[in-house]
């Protein structure tokens, strides 16, 4: 398994996030995030950052507002509200993808 460009990891050795920006052989080049110092990696020393690892450095949204003028934006955000309610994982997740997803193409968050 590999991790893509982009995505954050845990560099267990030293409890410390990084963003991947590259991998050679065995071993994957980190950035910390935001654009700091890069540092390399085993592959085997790492794994994927947790939701709650990444929102105490402020990388996870505590909340997606709804965007004003924007017909669409509270009708997902009302299913998001009804989703996160209920016990359902998948429509949970489905609920926040399409919101976000939204987010992405329509007002390029």
């Amino acid at each position: 398994m590999t991790y893509r460009n982009g995505v954050f990891v845990m560099d267990t050795r030293e409890e410390r996030i990084g963003q991947v920006i590259d991998s050679i052989g065995t071993r994957v080049q980190l950035r910390e995030p935001g654009g700091g110092q890069e540092w390399e990696v085993p592959f085997s020393a790492l794994r994927l950052a947790t939701r709650d690892e990444r929102e105490v450095i402020g990388l996870w949204p505590q909340m997606i507002r709804p965007m004003t003028g924007c017909a669409e934006c509270p009708e997902l955000a009302a299913a998001l509200r009804e989703a996160q309610a209920g016990d359902d994982k998948l429509k949970k997740s489905r609920a926040l993808v399409a919101q976000r997803g939204h987010w992405r193409l329509e007002h390029g968050l």
